[in-house]
C-alpha cells in the first residue's frame, strides 16, 4: 500500500479467461490443456464465432427496429393528444353554453310545470 492514490496499481500477473477460436462456441468449455496467463499490459481479446456475431447483429438490429417503431408511436400519440386537447379547448365553450342552457331550460320547465298543477287544481275547484 506505498503508492500513492494517483499512481495506477499493477499487478504482475493476472489470470484471464482463454480465448475462443472462431470456431467455438461461446456456451462451450475452452478446451485447452493448461490456462494461458497474460501480463497486465497485454490487452484482452475477445473472440466470437460469425454464427454468434450474426445472432448478436440480428438482436441489435430488431433492437434498433424497435425502438424506432416505438419512438413513431410515441411521436404520433403525442400529436394526438396535442390535436385532442385543442379540439377540447374549442369545445369547452360550447359546452359550457350548452350547460348554461340545460340548466334555464330544467328552470323554466319547472316554472311551467307548477303553473300547469295550478291549473289544474283550479279546474278541480270549479268542478265541484
Amino acid at each position: 500500500m506505498s503508492q500513492s492514490l494517483w499512481e495506477p496499481e499493477v499487478l504482475p500477473e493476472q489470470q484471464v479467461e482463454p480465448v475462443l477460436q472462431p470456431d467455438q462456441n461461446i456456451t462451450e468449455p475452452a478446451q485447452q490443456s493448461e490456462p494461458e496467463v497474460q501480463s497486465a499490459a497485454a490487452p484482452e481479446v475477445l473472440a466470437l464465432s460469425v454464427d454468434d456475431f450474426s445472432a448478436l447483429e440480428e438482436r441489435v438490429l430488431r433492437t434498433v427496429s424497435l425502438v424506432k417503431h416505438e419512438r413513431k408511436a410515441r411521436a404520433e400519440a403525442e400529436q394526438r393528444a396535442t390535436k385532442a386537447e385543442a379540439q377540447l379547448r374549442e369545445h369547452t365553450p360550447v359546452v359550457d353554453l350548452l350547460q348554461t342552457e340545460v340548466k334555464q331550460l330544467r328552470v323554466e320547465r319547472d316554472h311551467v310545470r307548477q303553473r300547469v298543477e295550478r291549473l289544474l287544481s283550479q279546474l278541480d275547484a270549479l268542478e265541484l
